[in-house]
């Protein structure tokens, strides 16, 4: 689903003009709302709405046809009950969907682990063009939140096993619903588990245990208080991990706070670990030498 800012409106506004024909809105308005996937998983009410209002002023100010079909969806997304929650299907190259239900509000039930955020999109992206980093690796991802990066991972990168993990009760119930939702389980291959993982009290035997080759997390560092617990985190995990084989660490951030994001490399260089960037992504690594940067 993108923002509607970001949509052609502008391709969309110089053809109507040339050709005053609805036959584009209607191939539109079939590959949108009136298309399967949307009616299966309808995005929120409000962003239909928007949507298709928009459609029609476009379509009025070039003086088309009148189209039944596009009145109509209007009239019933007007008539449709807001909710606390919508679905978001993010499309991959393969042409499969993500589904996911996710909470409207940023902010919700005291934490703000129901939607997906920017750097999991970015993330979710990267691992696409990274797939060697996935393939027949055992991955381990640390504040799931309600499951894209993970289930894009597990859906186009032939992982051998995925654990996703967070703490949030809630936020472990809906990461558990999208998993099942986009036909992901135990039995599958690859084969998944969804886990409560409290940073601050996980032992390095549990971490042996699940015997990650790969970790992973998406916009982890934005509060100062939780920094220091994740620094500690990815120590324990490299320190308890193989020393000749390594797992490879990938943190990817948007960066709201220069001195959160600052923090936590100082504290990663206090451990003697060296991060390597890759756009919106930090490898961290564990070395005996100095800081990569």
């Amino acid at each position: 689903m993108s923002r509607l800012a970001s949509l052609p409106w502008t391709f969309l506004e110089n053809d109507l003009e040339s050709n005053k024909s609805s036959d584009l809105i209607l191939d539109i308005l079939k590959q949108t709302c009136l298309h399967s996937l949307c009616r299966k998983f309808p995005p929120s009410v409000r962003y239909r709405r928007l949507f298709l209002s928009e459609l029609i002023r476009r379509q009025e100010a070039a003086d088309c046809d009148p189209l039944d079909e596009l009145y109509d969806a209007l009239t019933d997304v007007v008539a449709a009950a807001e909710t606390t929650e919508c679905y978001k299907s993010y499309l991959l190259p393969c042409g499969d969907a993500v589904s996911l239900l996710e909470n409207v509000a940023v902010i919700s039930e005291g934490t703000t682990g129901l939607v997906t955020w920017e750097a999991a999109l970015h993330l979710a992206e990267w691992t696409l063009d990274h797939r060697q980093s996935f393939t027949g690796r055992t991955v381990l991802e640390l504040g799931s939140g309600v499951g894209l990066t993970g289930i894009t991972v597990c859906r186009s990168c032939s992982p051998s096993r995925y654990v996703f993990s967070d703490c949030h009760p809630r936020v472990l119930q809906k990461l558990r619903d999208n998993v099942q939702l986009n036909g992901l389980t135990e039995q599958t291959s690859p084969s998944v588990s969804v886990e409560e993982l409290d940073w601050t009290e996980v032992t390095e035997d549990r971490l042996k245990e699940i015997g990650a080759n790969t970790v992973i997390a998406a916009d982890v560092v934005y509060d100062p208080d939780i920094v220091g617990s994740l620094v500690t985190l990815l120590s324990k995990i490299l320190r308890c991990s193989s020393a000749e084989i390594l797992p490879e660490v990938l943190v990817c951030s948007t960066i709201r706070n220069p001195e959160t994001y600052s923090s936590f490399k100082q504290q990663l260089r206090k451990r003697r670990l060296t991060t390597t960037r890759f756009g919106y992504c930090e490898s961290v690594n564990k070395t005996l030498g100095s800081a990569i940067m």
